[in-house]
């Protein structure tokens, strides 16, 4: 029963989280980011976000600056789900680099 739960407020932080960072990248032309994955902790305090950010060499950048306004990223998910969450979690932020490792075994079928 914890599991179902995790997991529809998994989505709900996901879809929120999109909609926050496709809002402040809108700003900045040629970077996009979005959200692969979301994992929540069972006592629903840390939420972990996977990020796929184009393009992929300016990742660590861009996850660094997403990483220093943390706490805005937090409130601003806060006023989106107040209605739905008692608790808004604490937000970690990592990079998915799964379509850069399929990309990359995909070149070295290709030899």
């Amino acid at each position: 029963m914890q599991e179902t739960r995790q997991n529809k407020i998994a989505r709900l932080l996901q879809k929120e989280l999109s909609v926050i960072f496709q809002q402040q990248t809108r700003a900045m032309h040629g970077v996009m980011v979005s959200v692969t994955r979301t994992k929540i902790s069972p006592d629903l305090s840390i939420c972990t976000a996977y990020l796929s950010i184009f393009p992929s060499e300016r990742g660590e950048e861009i996850l660094a600056n997403i990483n220093a306004n943390q706490k805005s990223i937090r409130y601003e998910l806060g006023t989106r789900v107040r209605n739905q969450l008692r608790i808004v979690p604490e937000l970690r932020f990592f990079i998915d680099d799964s379509l850069d490792y399929i990309d990359r075994i995909d070149e070295l079928l290709k030899k």
